[in-house]
């Protein structure tokens, strides 16, 4: 299977020199992302998005799927204190989503981290980061979910890793919202 894309050069293993110390702590920070949030201030989750669809030719890679194959799609938006602050999308194969993954379609308002970090035979991929070009597939996403108030896409860093268990994967993409970059330096 062609792991490379035309989207995989965006995607970064390291941090990049461009990146600030604070944005090179997040977009690498381990663990789960609401835990730090909620240590900035209050969080508060919006679910915008759980159907199935086709996976995106420029997500393939990450999952080592088919591009096109079905899969359950979950994306969400997480405000700290009323500041939208992070957008996520998630995905995993359809049939996982209705096996191993099941979880994940009964979450409704709670965090996805509520069932990834309690389970030993969970395994998660090293990080990779990237800034959004506007033909990222986690960037079309951020401007279906934010229409006018969507940021232009070199202004937001995203992250992306893959959880796996028993050989299925759960793909988790983060973005950080510029807005999201003040209110964790007033909080440091």
């Amino acid at each position: 299977m062609e792991l490379f894309s035309p989207y995989t050069s965006d995607w970064l293993a390291s941090p990049s020199p461009s990146f600030s110390q604070q944005q090179k702590y997040w977009l690498f920070r381990p663990g789960a992302l609401t835990a730090g949030l909620r240590e900035i201030g209050q969080v508060q989750l919006q679910v915008v998005r759980e159907q199935p669809q086709g996976l995106h030719p420029g997500e393939a890679w990450m999952l080592q799927g088919t591009p096109h194959s079905p899969i359950w799609l979950r994306e969400i938006i997480m405000s700290i204190d009323g500041t939208k602050s992070v957008f996520a999308r998630s995905f995993t194969p359809l049939n996982a989503s209705h096996g191993l993954w099941q979880g994940m379609r009964r979450l409704r308002t709670r965090p996805l981290a509520d069932m990834l970090y309690h389970d030993t035979q969970i395994t998660r991929s090293r990080f990779f980061a990237c800034r959004l070009r506007e033909q990222n597939p986690l960037y079309r996403s951020a401007r279906r979910m934010l229409g006018n108030d969507c940021p232009p896409a070199h202004r937001m860093l995203a992250r992306c890793s893959v959880f796996w268990r028993q050989q299925q994967p759960l793909l988790v993409a983060e973005c950080f919202l510029p807005d999201f970059w003040a209110v964790a330096a007033k909080n440091r």
